[in-house]
């Protein structure tokens, strides 16, 4: 099988449990296995401030600064990098990981095998591991995206209680636990029997369908639509806040805009619009949505 390298950044513990059931079926002398961990570690719980103030270097994909990982080797037979969105984007610590002069000269030649674990948008952040794993002679085989499956709204609070308190319990004792699924996260394990197949016959051709002929891994059509254009948005707020926000003041006066205008898109505004796409828009473009998720759903980049 050869050696096998998984690397990944979890704040919260959860990526961490979906990469352990996902390791199950390896033998474990196969795996050389690291967590990337900055040197200044985000906290957890966020604050409401401190959430919102990480948009705009997300967005732009800025680096920060790590902590070295000591790689054992300078090449592996695979490469499983686990990673989170944030904002629509790869969290800092794996965009920062990927930027990474000596993880790149490691990458370079190297099969790669992504697993996400979110709340339910990750289409423009693998996008963007795409491109850079690309860029520095990698190759993507394979992507397992692990998200909450509850609907946008409903996920969308529940995620923030869980990031301002650190409680990954249900809110009120109403709406349903925040996160990836223990169901789901248990079936990490199938995906790994999959990648062990694969990477036992060195033969990473056929790995992605076998992945998604699984049936665990689907794109929402309102995903799809919403994620087509918010990150547009987000690009332009990330270059007016760091623009204009010069002192600590104005960034922090405009972090505060920001805040106001996606909590008022994200539960005022998109339902509606998502109501009329629906009405008039789905039905009549079915073969464009459904060309769009394949390729979503693919390792390719455009």
């Amino acid at each position: 099988m050869g050696k096998i390298l998984v690397v990944n950044y979890s704040q919260t513990g959860q990526l961490n449990e979906i990469i352990d059931q996902f390791l199950s079926p390896f033998d474990p002398d196969s795996i050389e296995r690291h967590q990337i961990h900055p040197v200044t570690p985000f906290i957890f719980p966020w604050t409401t401030e401190e959430f919102f103030d990480k948009m705009p270097e997300c967005v732009q994909e800025d680096t920060i600064p790590l902590k070295p990982i000591p790689f054992v080797a300078r090449h592996y037979d695979l490469i499983v990098l686990g990673y989170q969105p944030w904002f629509l984007s790869p969290s800092p610590p794996v965009t920062s990981l990927l930027k990474d002069p000596d993880f790149q000269s490691i990458t370079n030649g190297t099969p790669v095998v992504t697993i996400i674990g979110g709340r339910n948008m990750w289409l423009n952040s693998q996008e963007s591991i795409k491109n850079l794993i690309k860029n520095v002679g990698g190759k993507l085989v394979g992507n397992i995206p692990l998200m909450d499956r509850t609907s946008n709204l409903i996920s969308a609070f529940t995620i923030l209680h869980w990031m301002l308190t650190g409680r990954k319990d249900s809110k009120w004792n109403i709406f349903p636990l925040p996160g990836v699924s223990d169901e789901d996260i248990k079936s990490a394990a199938k995906f790994g029997a999959i990648v062990k197949s694969a990477a036992t016959k060195s033969d990473y051709s056929n790995l992605q369908k076998e992945i998604l002929a699984t049936g665990l891994i689907a794109i929402p059509t309102d995903i799809l639509f919403i994620e087509q254009r918010a990150k547009k948005l987000f690009r332009i707020w990330a270059s007016l806040i760091k623009k204009k926000g010069t002192t600590p003041a104005k960034r922090k006066r405009l972090v505060g805009f920001f805040k106001y205008y996606l909590l008022i898109a994200l539960f005022m505004v998109a339902p509606v619009i998502l109501f009329v796409y629906n009405l008039l828009i789905v039905p009549f473009t079915g073969n464009t949505i459904k060309k769009k998720k394949e390729y979503f759903c693919g390792v390719e980049t455009k």
